[in-house]
């Protein structure tokens, strides 16, 4: 790269001169021309003197550039300087002297700053400064701000599962529960525990006053929370209407003394958009005795003992002990870690291939539901959907499920798997079909993701439809008007009426894999399944064995259809 430093020179933003030691001008740049409005030409060979009133003057006098050898410069000298209309204009001057030698007369460089100009740039300097030093307080106001936020929970203020999980690892917080060692608490006096806090009947305060009534009540347990433990304790608000309290005890008496107190303080009303309400939980200790003790395993001990404190009639607590095995806390328990479960995205679907017997080629799937347990592992439907369906969960599980279903058959649509006209099967149970509310969501799912009604298959067993089989009915006919697919499921296992049967506006029966299974072995499983497509055809309605899954199978299905 060529640098001119001429130009660089001339576009400097002060006045720069070269001078003999007389004070003689032999060189100025553009600067300097253009401030003092003096032309260049006149400028050239006139002594620096006669720009400057009397009394600056003796600054250039006879003597004065050859001392400037003395100490090789001046700086910032205080001076005025005469433009060509006459004006004076403040101005500050600084001056180095280069030695002659045989070849080479002495010169002086002087640089003239406009004392104007010099104010200005100083100030921008410090605006300047000022401007950096500002937004790099607010770059570390907003690093701490979205540290904040990592770590604590945006309603209430307290620490996050991710923040308390932090803060128990750092030296600070470990100190607040005894020495930290490998993830482990040890068991030496005083012993560390966690109180598992859950609220009781939160859901009906949401439901029944909004969410905003939800989060006042939250952010009033919180602060009720904050003010009943000890400043050395930890709080934390893990997720939902669930707190959590980490401190130090004596005994196990300790901890449920803290438990009977946190209860006290929340027990008191207080009242929303003008209601009062009475807030309870169901509280769940668990102490460490071992070294073994994690933090973790406290906390799973903690939540256990809360279901139990819910199983013996909420608004208590109850200290954990391994000796103890109760199915109905276990049912409990897993019912609210499924509830957390599809909040946290722990639900998974698999597609299971629905293919065309005569052409062998991909038709449709099925969408089955998979809970992705954190401690469990993948579980099958049938460790969590009785609970989901005798809870009520299965309308929230099902909207998840129908919705995650519907995306993946837009997407392989768009992609042009099976021409695009892949059918997506979903299951509905007994409580789906009894939701007032099932037409409307559906409604709003399709139209969401763009899917075309006759692409979605939704299937209902004969035991679901038979709950009440008018009502039933009546949503089958609102679920046909809407354009979509409908199959009986499980065919063969349940109980129907063949005239509800008749009735019943469905477009496929599927077989149950418990037939399709002797398929080709079983002359008993053949002649069912025999029997069943038969049925199918003769009421218009195309039949779906499930589970075929060899060729033998496959082989046989064709025989028998």
């Amino acid at each position: 790269m060529v640098v001119d430093y001429a130009q660089l020179y001339d576009d400097a933003p002060c006045g720069y001169l070269l001078t003999d030691d007389d004070g003689t001008i032999v060189a100025v740049n553009d600067t300097f021309v253009s401030w003092t409005g003096h032309p260049r030409a006149a400028l050239l060979g006139t002594r620096v003197q006669k720009l400057m009133p009397i009394g600056d003057q003796i600054l250039y006098s006879t003597h004065c550039m050859p001392q400037l050898a003395i100490g090789g410069a001046v700086a910032e000298i205080a001076i005025e300087v005469i433009a060509a209309g006459g004006q004076r204009r403040a101005a500050l001057l600084s001056a180095t002297r280069t030695p002659g030698t045989a070849d080479r007369a002495a010169q002086v460089k002087v640089i003239i700053f406009s004392a104007h100009e010099r104010r200005r740039y100083e100030k921008e300097l410090v605006a300047a400064r000022r401007r950096a030093e500002e937004s790099e307080a607010r770059r570390a106001s907003a690093e701490a701000d979205l540290h904040h936020l990592a770590w604590h929970d945006s309603l209430t203020g307290l620490l996050n599962r991710a923040g308390l999980t932090t803060h128990l690892a750092t030296p600070s917080g470990s100190s607040e529960m005894g020495e930290h060692h490998g993830g482990e608490l040890r068991a030496d006096p005083p012993q560390r525990g966690v109180l598992f806090i859950d609220l009781d009947h939160f859901k009906e305060v949401n439901d029944s006053l909004g969410h905003a009534a939800g989060d006042q009540l939250l952010t009033v347990v919180a602060a009720r929370l904050q003010n009943a433990v000890r400043k050395e304790a930890t709080l934390a608000r893990l997720s939902g209407d669930e707190f959590v309290v980490v401190d130090t005890f004596t005994t196990d008496q300790e901890a449920a003394a803290l438990a009977e107190r946190l209860l006290e303080a929340l027990n008191a009303p207080l009242v929303i958009d003008g209601l009062e309400i009475v807030v309870s939980a169901s509280i769940g200790a668990a102490v460490a005795h071992t070294a073994e003790d994690t933090f973790e395993g406290l906390l799973r001990h903690a939540d256990i003992a809360m279901y139990r404190a819910k199983a013996r009639g909420r608004n208590g607590w109850q200290l954990h002990d391994l000796t103890h095995a109760d199915p109905a806390v276990d049912r409990l328990r897993l019912l609210g870690e499924l509830r957390r479960g599809i909040e946290r995205g722990e639900l998974r679907l698999h597609y299971q291939p629905r293919m065309n017997l005569a052409g062998d080629h991909l038709v449709g799937v099925e969408a089955l539901v998979r809970w992705q347990h954190p401690t469990r592992g993948l579980l099958p439907p049938g460790e969590f959907i009785e609970i989901a369906e005798d809870s009520g969960l299965v309308r929230e599980l099902g909207v998840w499920v129908l919705d995650a279903a519907i995306t993946q058959a837009v997407q392989w649509h768009q992609a042009g798997l099976g021409g695009g006209r892949i059918e997506m099967a979903v299951n509905l149970s007994a409580r789906q079909l009894a939701d007032p509310h099932l037409i409307d969501r559906i409604t709003h799912v399709l139209t969401r993701r763009g899917l075309e009604p006759s692409l979605l298959v939704l299937e209902i067993t004969e035991t679901a439809l038979m709950v009440d089989p008018d009502a039933a009915l009546a949503t089958l006919h609102a679920l046909k008007a809407l354009g979509v697919g409908l199959a009986i499921d499980d065919f063969g296992t349940g109980y129907s009426s063949f005239s509800y049967l008749k009735a019943f506006p469905v477009d496929e029966l599927k077989i149950d894999r418990s037939f399709v299974t002797g398929l080709g072995a079983d002359t008993g499983d053949s002649a069912i399944v025999a029997s069943c497509v038969q049925l199918a055809h003769a009421v218009g309605l195309r039949a779906v064995a499930e589970g075929v899954e060899t060729r033998a199978q496959q082989q046989a299905l064709g025989r028998v259809s």
